[in-house]
């Protein structure tokens, strides 16, 4: 191998690996969905989580990347009233993305991650949490959830995550 083709093909490996490519494209498909909101931060995820927490529910706030908000044009995170009274219709969001060519128009060949929060989340929320596969070359996306993700699974490996 020649060393240019060397530093180009460290090149896609390293493009297919960053994360800022998954990141851009949550906000390309958030910009997509009308009625998604990106998931609030500070007090308002807080706030949010409190709500979740008073029906029993408990979440990491890692396990959703955004909020379906069904019939409702904005709401105010920041307001415990406004997120209690539109808590029943909010679907949480799990979104995970593909940059590889490999992806096929059925999805196969979708290589990522859950993590247990987002398993737990599917597990507490039901059918009120639903994972959006984006593929970022052809711009396609495929809601569904955990529990489909993992029927259809042709191959599943679990790991240990740590941070030091």
């Amino acid at each position: 191998m020649k060393p240019l083709e060397v530093i180009e093909a460290k090149r896609k490996h390293l493009a297919r690996l960053a994360n800022q490519q998954g990141a851009a494209g949550e906000v390309r498909l958030l910009q997509e969905m009308e009625n998604w909101v990106p998931r609030p931060r500070g007090k308002g995820l807080k706030i949010l989580l409190d709500c979740l927490r008073a029906t029993g529910i408990s979440i990491k706030a890692s396990s959703f990347d955004a909020i379906e908000l069904p019939n409702v044009q904005a709401l105010d995170f920041t307001s415990s009233e406004q997120v209690r009274e539109l808590l029943p219709e909010m679907v949480f969001i799990e979104i995970k993305t593909a940059n590889q060519a490999r992806v096929k128009a059925d999805f196969s060949g979708f290589f990522f991650a859950l993590t247990e929060s987002e398993i737990q989340a599917a597990d507490a929320l039901g059918s009120r949490h639903k994972v959006a596969l984006r593929n970022n070359i052809t711009g396609e996306t495929r809601i569904t959830s955990v529990p489909e993700i993992l029927g259809r699974a042709k191959s599943s490996s679990w790991q240990l995550s740590v941070q030091l």
